[in-house]
């Protein structure tokens, strides 16, 4: 795919949004403008969100429960590509559950990634869509535990990171959604000291090196489709 000309709207969470870079100009999506002669990149990162819904959330007036799927509907229409980063928010905190591929109910991790997907396709059935998986972070391994239901007496563990990997892969697969792979292809990996360093000082965002790495990863998955 040729990008010179190209409209992009990015869905993300503060990533996406600008955590971790020294200006705006750093962040990926705006490196990627900048690099590629884009018409125009719209910014629809918001810190702290998720793709999933949360149980007794305001999705509507909490803008940190404001999820991907009720955000998508108000993005601009005219867009020749779609760009979707989040998923590590869903693992790091929040009360929807991994769930499983037959999910249909965006209270799950999984029925989120349908609903999302489904709504991209229909509401962009011209523009070409595209996931990219989370990043690694710091203690990605380890299970979460959240309080669930909104009963302080149930307290459920999350599974590690790569499970909601697997997840967006998954749904993915089935709407024949193109995913790029960034915790597979940048070496932006907090367990390592000198890595950390150099790309992701805090262990979640990058800086904007990291920045720099991931327009650069993006630019190349998009050419080769």
């Amino acid at each position: 795919m040729q990008l010179k000309g190209k409209i992009i709207n990015f869905l993300g969470d503060s990533i996406t949004e600008g955590a971790g870079v020294t200006n705006s100009e750093n962040i990926y999506l705006n490196v990627l403008k900048k690099e590629e002669n884009l018409t125009e990149v719209r910014n629809y990162g918001v810190s702290g969100t998720r793709i999933s819904r949360q149980i007794g959330g305001d999705y509507k007036n909490n803008p940190v429960d404001a999820d991907f799927i009720y955000r998508a509907q108000n993005m601009e229409d005219n867009a020749d590509i779609i760009v979707v980063f989040g998923g590590t928010n869903d693992y790091g905190h929040g009360n929807a559950p991994l769930g499983n591929f037959d999910d249909s109910t965006p209270y799950s991790f999984y029925g989120a990634c349908h609903s999302l997907m489904k709504l991209l396709i229909n509401k962009y059935p011209q523009a070409l869509i595209v996931f990219m998986l989370p990043l690694h972070r710091l203690n990605e391994d380890e299970a979460v535990y959240e309080y669930v239901s909104g009963d302080p007496a149930k307290e459920d563990a999350k599974k590690p990171l790569k499970f909601y990997n697997e997840a967006i892969k998954e749904v993915a697969y089935y709407y024949g959604i193109p995913v790029l792979d960034l915790a597979a292809l940048c070496p932006i990996q907090p367990a390592i000291e000198i890595s950390r360093k150099k790309y992701i000082p805090d262990g979640l965002h990058p800086n904007d090196e990291g920045h720099k790495i991931i327009a650069h990863r993006l630019a190349g998955f998009l050419k080769s489709l």
